[in-house]
């Protein structure tokens, strides 16, 4: 005898009959809208079959000759040797005609059954949904358009720029764009992928292995050095903005806070990019800056993916550059030449630093009892992604060519990279609580820097992590 299923209920037929109705009302619904749809796709294809007929010429009414100009005299005079126009069978002039871009309205997220709400970020509401004309699960992004009450928000602005310019395979890809019932309902329509590296973080037991961090870590930049190649920051780089899917394949998303940069770096605001992950030049007031800030973000987020912790926990701007200079050591002229030149840097109060002490590496290693299991090539990578100084860190390409992705053990092939259960699949994404990256239009904080190395508490009452150094 079949063992009745748990899931099963005992109601009576009348409930079982309106459950019934419900569901067929419900499909008749959507069939309506796929009807709907359809019927609209084959207007618009009826209309531009006819625009491309009226281009056709008409053999009985063949075009009127336009005026001649002077500019088309004295270009034939110069080229007398020009092929002749192309002609019909009977001598007349024909059109060329192109294939170009066609321009049409966008689809209706109706098409789109939602399934489960993922999570809500700073610019927007990510959603599982599946498309009911071809079953594929999908990831919707609704903008949030809260903040801008004069229009399209300029962040979604960059964030679809962006992502139609950057066609990457470690980079998530902008499918469409489909709008709702309102003009503030827009949505982006993206590739699901099962898991972001930060919730995997927080549910894992143990951090991934050394070749499993170097596969994150290679695709991350090979990702980041298209963008770059491309004249594009990302400025918000961190472990819930990198996706991973079952098949090991890493993607860069979230582009709310991308900006296209020139050269030399054009004046910026310097509150972008979450705070655990944001650079010392731009907590000090930094206005100019480059691709530097993104690769403070990697070193950070491979200090990370090492510790399974946020390698740099801050309370506030204060407390950051604190836990920074806890981690690095103060900065001194030998490490970071330009350091007194920051608004923010002359609140400063650095203890003293002997003259010799300054290191001999450039730049400084970090300490090796922070990450006891780290090879010598590995500390040297993260030190120099972690370096004060921004021009003394490395590059994508530089990255990406170092030593410690060429030893044992070797990064281990996507093929073989372990699955995880899905939680985007079945129910919200549940985290602890992290900082939010800036919102757009606020102003930058004048902050005291004064407290960091165990001073005086600064006017603004910010305290640091109040740390003393003991050198010599």
């Amino acid at each position: 005898m079949a063992s009745k299923s748990r899931w099963a209920t005992d109601d009576d037929p009348e409930t079982e009959a309106i459950l019934a109705q419900r569901k067929r009302e419900k499909d008749e619904k959507r069939r309506a809208k796929a009807e709907k749809q359809r019927q609209l796709d084959e207007q618009q294809a009826q209309a531009q079959a006819q625009a491309q007929a009226q281009q056709q010429p008409d053999p009985d009414h063949p075009p009127k000759k336009r005026r001649r100009l002077s500019n088309d005299q004295d270009q034939e005079k110069e080229k007398p040797s020009q092929t002749p126009p192309a002609t019909s069978k009977n001598n007349e002039p024909t059109i060329l005609s192109f294939p170009t871009q066609e321009w049409g309205p966008c689809r209706n997220v109706a098409n789109f059954e939602r399934l489960n709400h993922i999570e809500e970020g700073s610019y927007g509401f990510v959603s599982r949904a599946k498309d009911i004309t071809t079953g594929e699960i999908v990831a919707l992004k609704k903008l949030k358009m809260d903040n801008s009450p004069d229009g399209f928000p300029v962040t979604g602005l960059r964030e679809i720029q962006t992502l139609l310019e950057a066609r990457h395979q470690n980079v998530v890809e902008l499918r469409e764009v489909v709008m709702g019932d309102k003009l503030d309902e827009v949505y982006l329509v993206m590739p699901f992928l099962e898991h972001d590296l930060k919730t995997l973080l927080d549910d894992m037991s143990e951090p991934f292995l050394p070749s499993e961090i170097k596969t994150i870590l290679l695709q991350v930049l090979s990702g980041l050095d298209f963008l770059h190649d491309q004249w594009i920051m990302h400025r918000d780089l961190k472990t819930s903005n990198l996706l991973l899917n079952n098949r090991g394949e890493v993607k860069i998303a979230d582009f709310g806070m991308a900006r296209y940069y020139g050269d030399p770096p054009p004046k910026l605001t310097q509150l972008v990019v979450t705070l655990w992950y944001r650079s010392p030049e731009l907590l000090l007031g930094a206005e100019k800056y480059g691709t530097e800030i993104d690769m403070w973000s990697i070193g950070c987020i491979f200090g990370e993916l090492l510790t399974k912790e946020p390698l740099l926990q801050g309370k506030n701007e204060v407390d950051q550059v604190s836990k920074i200079f806890t981690l690095t050591g103060p900065p001194t002229p030998q490490t970071w030449p330009e350091f007194r030149s920051l608004p923010n840097a002359k609140s400063l109060r650095l203890p003293p630093t002997p003259s010799t002490a300054s290191s001999t590496s450039s730049p400084p290693l970090l300490p090796r009892t922070k990450f006891p299991f780290l090879t010598n090539a590995g500390l040297h990578l993260l030190s120099s992604l972690l370096a004060l100084n921004p021009t003394s860190r490395l590059s994508t390409k530089a990255c990406l060519a170092h030593r410690y992705f060429r030893e044992d053990p070797r990064p281990k092939p996507k093929e073989m990279f372990p699955t995880f259960p899905s939680k985007a699949g079945m129910e919200k994404r549940r985290r602890r609580e992290t900082p939010e990256a800036p919102k757009r239009g606020q102003e930058a904080p004048k902050l005291d820097f004064a407290s960091v190395f165990g001073g005086e508490q600064g006017e603004q009452g910010e305290q640091g992590a109040g740390f003393t150094l003991r050198l010599g």
